[in-house]
């Protein structure tokens, strides 16, 4: 007679079949890849199947290859990326690139495992370079400058309109140079394995009103204040500059040109250097030429020089100028500094 098997025979070998597969399976998880990594590319977050030939400091990228899965660490040209910002699987590895790196343009990158690393020669570039300003704002040829601005790594060239100029020493925020032989008044340009910036404000003076001293043909006419032409201990460059106390609200800085009255054809600008005294912080001073066209505010620096250029444009565009005043508009009665007055 034919026997037919207990229910608990069936059990049994239900949990031989649980015990058989979950042996197969912790022996497949326990299986461990052990190659070393490779890194085939480079892509953005926007299209990551697309590869790159080179990206910008602080981008997001997606670092493509093999045997990814257990990074802890990548660096680039060696900046390290933070770790918390490293996220992978076997074949891509997201990570932030650092704002700052070693170099303007080559910048490998380097992934490192548990089972070894691996190199990819990439360009990650430095922005293009920014000049925010110059100290001081103008100069004689050979006088040294400080050009300041960002990602001056690597500078290759700095000129003055066309003509090239010496690089004395150069920072990733600054760079100094001589002012070159000949040169007069134009606008300075950076060049970096980048790009070239131009700055935003001319530097020097075609024509000088007052350095150290007045220029022929003008005078000092100031108004509703007490002047000193002499004063050392505060100038913006050389050894003099021209302190101004108000001594009522609304009082002026003027200079006047005795006759011929002075031709602006050639030039685009007014330049002047101010500081401010003891509360003079968001104050205004009006500049204004005569014979009287237009007007312009300029805000003051309370404790510092600042450089002030003002086109033609913006005053009416004068054929002639007799007389030049700045003129103190909030009523204050402190004292400011003038140095470095003139065209350009």
């Amino acid at each position: 007679m034919k026997q037919t098997p207990s229910i608990s025979s069936y059990a049994l070998i239900a949990v031989l079949l649980f015990l058989f597969n979950a042996f197969n399976a912790c022996k497949k998880e326990s299986t461990v890849n052990t190659a070393p990594p490779t890194i085939t590319g480079v892509s953005n977050l926007v299209n990551r199947d697309v590869l790159l030939a080179s990206v910008d400091y602080g981008e997001w990228i997606s670092i493509k290859g093999t045997n990814l899965s257990s990074t802890y660490k990548v660096d680039f040209n060696g900046t390290l990326a933070a770790d918390s910002l490293i996220y992978g699987d076997d074949n891509t590895v997201t990570v932030k690139i650092p704002a700052q790196l070693t170099d303007p343009l080559n910048n490998p990158i380097t992934v490192s495992t548990k089972y070894g690393s691996a190199s990819l020669n990439f360009q990650i570039k430095q922005p293009a370079p920014t000049i925010t300003g110059f100290d001081p704002g103008a100069g004689l040829p050979n006088d040294e400058i400080s050009i300041k601005g960002n990602y001056f790594k690597g500078v290759t060239e700095v000129k003055f309109e066309t003509t090239a100029a010496t690089i004395v020493s150069s920072t990733q925020t600054e760079i100094k140079v001589k002012v070159p032989a000949g040169f007069v008044s134009g606008y300075i340009f950076v060049t970096t394995p980048v790009g070239t910036v131009k700055s935003a404000k001319v530097f020097g003076l075609k024509a000088t009103i007052f350095d150290d001293a007045m220029a022929s043909g003008w005078s000092n006419t100031s108004y509703s204040n007490t002047y000193d032409m002499n004063q050392t201990a505060i100038v913006r460059r050389g050894t003099k500059a021209i302190v101004n106390k108000f001594t009522v609200g609304f009082g002026a800085v003027r200079f006047t040109k005795a006759a011929p009255a002075f031709s602006t054809s050639g030039y685009t600008g007014v330049k002047i250097s101010i500081y401010g005294g003891a509360g003079t912080a968001g104050k205004k001073v009006r500049i204004s030429l005569t014979p009287a066209a237009s007007t312009f505010e300029l805000i003051l620096t309370e404790g510092a020089w600042t450089d002030y250029q003002v086109p033609f444009t913006n005053l009416g565009n004068p054929a002639t100028i007799t007389a030049i005043t700045f003129q103190e508009f909030s009523g204050l009665t402190s004292q400011i500094y003038v140095d470095d007055v003139g065209f350009y």
